[in-house]
């Protein structure tokens, strides 16, 4: 039997491991080899994707960055749509990132109208642009959706067919075991000394915003709890501007930097004080009582009244009542997240209450089987209705 000829387009990291995830499961359960065209990363690169460019190149963040980079990211999502139409594949499979890769999704059901197509990853349509949904059916056949309560808004918008597969994040083996760490520390006895996870965030402007805040609400809780341990978890490209504007600090936290020593931290932490974003999903799967904080920018604040989500906390979405407390722009003020926080690093009735919400959302997220192998099985039958026509 001929190859299966899959053309997949992941536009960040995050999508370049689901992506690969997705097509190991499908020569897994199909039994036959895969040929790939699109656009990825290391991880589907080492499943066979020879990217049609490097995928870093549209992960930019920030409305400036792609208004001056609009030219080549047009010839880019023409480059990709060239390659996948001229490859004729079974299956187009579009993972995450939809700025990008919906826009080669309409090219390329133009060229190949037969072709169907796949959304890994449900565009935020129950969070703003609810005419997203309906619009998607012009040229995507099936969503794959990670959070449980999306197919029944994509049902709602009148979008495509969306299933439910589960999240990655779910049944990550660090997620698990962080979450049995903690889980195994507080149930032996309450512990002595206390570590405070401070998480500013991931983009520079997210960094320089909040950290400072995050500083002065440490010295306060240090103050009335002299024992407190404060670590900061941070990403490698942001490790030099993290330690700059901590120098002043009069005591340092212990700083974890990149994906593994990050574990290790969320492993520890008996609360954490957050910039809003997955990390907040993140430290619930693992048991963290958790504060979210949020400073919008000029350009968010012209939008908010499109913004249709109750709120920016996917926890609290998936269990459907606030369970982590969201603190935005001036209402975040260090004297209130101290006391907060001090509230939920005790046998509190609100650090019961959280981490009652936080299991419920554990058990909301749990799927049938593991996720890729359930997007595999909906991708392959997709490729045997396309061979029957």
């Amino acid at each position: 039997m001929r190859p299966l000829r899959i053309g997949i387009v992941a536009g960040e990291s995050s999508g370049d491991l689901l992506g690969a995830d997705l097509v190991a499961a499908v020569k897994t359960q199909s039994g036959r080899p895969v040929e790939l065209v699109g656009v990825g990363g290391p991880a589907l690169t080492r499943e066979g994707l020879a990217s049609v460019f490097e995928f870093s190149e549209i992960s930019i963040m920030g409305f400036v960055a792609v208004i001056k980079k609009l030219p080549r990211l047009l010839s880019l999502i023409r480059r990709t749509a060239d390659a996948i139409i001229a490859a004729k594949p079974d299956v187009l499979v579009i993972v995450d990132s939809p700025d990008f890769t919906h826009r080669v999704a309409k090219r390329v059901r133009k060229a190949l109208p037969d072709l169907p197509v796949v959304d890994y990853v449900c565009p935020s349509v129950w969070a703003w642009k609810e005419y997203r949904a309906a619009a998607m059916r012009a040229y995507v056949d099936h969503v794959l959706a990670v959070l449980p309560f999306e197919p029944e808004v994509m049902r709602r918008l009148g979008g495509p067919e969306t299933t439910y597969i589960g999240h990655r994040l779910r049944y990550l083996p660090q997620v698990l075991s962080a979450r049995a760490a903690n889980e195994a520390r507080w149930d032996a006895a309450e512990p002595a000394r206390k570590t405070v996870l401070l998480l500013p965030g991931s983009r520079s402007h997210e960094v320089k915003r909040l950290l400072p805040i995050f500083g002065e609400t440490a010295r306060q809780m240090r103050a009335a709890d002299p024992d407190a341990r404060f670590v900061i978890a941070t990403v490698p490209h942001k490790e030099e501007m993290v330690r700059s504007i901590i120098a002043d600090w009069e005591e340092k936290p212990e700083i974890f930097v990149g994906e593994e020593s990050k574990w290790a931290a969320f492993s520890s932490a008996d609360v954490a004080l957050a910039a809003s974003g997955t990390v907040l999903l993140e430290l619930a799967l693992c048991g963290i009582p958790t504060i979210s904080t949020y400073k919008t920018d000029v350009l968010i604040r012209l939008v908010l009244n499109r913004i249709k989500v109750w709120s920016a906390a996917l926890p609290n979405l998936i269990a459907d009542r606030p369970v982590i407390p969201e603190y935005f722009d001036e209402f975040i003020r260090p004297s209130m997240l101290a006391r907060s926080l001090a509230q939920l690093m005790r046998p509190s009735l609100d650090r019961t209450a959280m981490l009652a919400g936080f299991r419920d959302v554990f058990d909301r997220m749990t799927a049938r089987r593991l996720p890729a192998e359930v997007a595999a099985e909906i991708v392959l039958a997709k490729i045997s209705e396309k061979l029957k026509n």
